[in-house]
């Protein structure tokens, strides 16, 4: 009886499978072909205007009427305890102009704490001869080399206060960044984090030039927008504030990601809590000015993202994390984008030998798509120089900069595209459970 259950199932796929050969050799080929080119040039510049339209309404809503951001504090009902912690690892040349920096918050009740995580340099060093002068901070010292993860559990579990920041041992802290922060978390108990407006610090090459604009026309922009639809992909691992029962209810940072900040964006709001983007918590960081430094961190940023998107597939069939949905479905369109855009460059040479010179030489000529995708970045770029110029006036003003950003299409589309395919084969590759631990990067040229 099993035999001829086995034999007749056999059979329904048998004939399902001529069905459909039957059709796929009926399916016009060269139009299924134009509906993946079309794809891989709209999908972009659709992206484009949802995230200006998302902007635009963060900006009319809770932006506009901030006056001076570089000086102003927000008016509070109370100032709790915060402890600002700094993990760091190898930051000998920046930790001591970081915590000095740091030293001048506009904020009456704060500590710090400083980890040196294995550091093999004088880090450490640093961090004791500054806690001897300065009675506010506190040394945590890791005798090997934990991962950033680590480091910042360790200082949550130590610190005194309920409201947390983190910030990287090479950045600056704006001295009105911790009150802006704490206002989100006195305004609305179910806000579990509060993400920050970092700023390029080193501009002295194109890379640095570009990253500039990057950072305002493309990331503030979608950390707008992505605050203004409900949910945010991530918060910027370089300037963060916590509420340490939300970092407990979901069990802190995640010490096997190679992304922490991505990892506990995720963990925080598929457990319900809410994240909000603070544009006026500044922070200046040191970003990759050599081409080699930008692949290297936009390969562990893609990695990241696609171990979050492996790791909560599950957890995002429950309806409570229906909010989540989208995020994860562009998160997931992006990928395919990005492995159809190699696939069809691959392509090229194969169709230009196989068609006429002349139809060859059409296709490297310009197209009204091109003007479009030109025109969209114009307007992109000047709606986000319109929302961010205040948050440039320290450095001179944003505009000076959007000259550079020219070269973004060309440049950063590639450099994102291909470490995006490099992230997502190490993030299928890599062993659950294996430490993330830290790794030296490239800080630029130190112009600052």
């Amino acid at each position: 009886m099993e035999n001829l259950i086995d034999q007749a199932w056999v059979q329904q796929f048998i004939d399902w499978w001529l069905i459909t050969l039957e059709y796929l050799q009926e399916v016009p080929w060269w139009q299924f072909n134009e509906w993946l080119s079309r794809f891989v040039f709209y999908y972009p510049l659709l992206m484009a205007y949802v995230w200006m339209l998302g902007g635009m309404i963060y900006y009319v809503r809770w932006e506009r009427n901030r006056g001076n951001v570089l000086s102003d504090l927000p008016r509070l009902p109370e100032y709790p305890s915060v402890s600002i912690l700094i993990p760091c690892y190898n930051e000998g040349e920046n930790v001591r102009e970081t915590i000095e920096y740091l030293l001048h918050q506009e904020y009456p009740n704060y500590e710090i704490i400083a980890i040196n995580d294995g550091s093999k340099d004088n880090t450490l060093d640093i961090l004791h001869e500054l806690a001897d002068q300065h009675p506010q901070i506190r040394v945590v010292n890791l005798a090997s080399n934990q991962g950033k993860a680590v480091g910042l559990r360790t200082a949550a579990l130590l610190a005194n206060s309920e409201i947390l920041i983190g910030i990287d041992g090479d950045a600056l802290l704006a001295p009105n960044a911790t009150a802006w922060i704490v206002r989100h978390f006195l305004d609305d108990p179910h806000v579990g984090a509060v993400t920050g407006n970092p700023r390029i610090r080193n501009r002295s090459t194109l890379l640095g030039k570009i990253q500039v604009g990057e950072f305002s026309a493309i990331v503030g922009m979608i950390k707008r927008a992505q605050r203004s639809y409900g949910h945010v992909f991530t918060i910027s691992g370089v300037i963060a504030g916590f509420r340490k029962t939300a970092l407990h209810d979901v069990g802190y940072w995640s010490p096997d990601m190679v992304t922490e900040d991505i990892d506990i964006s995720w963990k925080l709001q598929l457990a319900g809590w809410a994240i909000r983007f603070e544009p006026n918590a500044l922070c200046w960081v040191l970003m990759p000015e050599t081409l080699n430094g930008l692949w290297k961190q936009r390969s562990r940023w893609a990695q990241g993202g696609v171990e979050v998107l492996l790791r909560y597939f599950r957890p995002l069939f429950s309806w409570r994390s229906r909010g989540m949905w989208p995020l994860y479905l562009e998160c997931c369109i992006s990928l395919t984008w990005a492995f159809l855009v190699v696939a069809m460059l691959a392509l090229v040479p194969f169709d230009w030998l196989s068609s006429e010179p002349q139809e060859a030489l059409e296709d490297l000529s310009p197209h009204w798509t091109s003007m479009l995708l030109c025109v969209t970045c114009l307007i992109q770029f000047a709606v986000s120089l319109t929302i961010d110029s205040s948050y440039e006036r320290k450095s001179g003003g944003s505009a000076q900069h959007y000259y550079w950003m020219i070269w973004y299409p060309i440049i950063y589309w590639l450099i994102n595209v291909g470490t995006t395919i490099n992230g997502c084969i190490k993030a299928l590759r890599k062993k659950r459970g294996q430490r993330a631990v830290w790794v030296t990067l490239d800080r630029g040229l130190r112009q600052k």
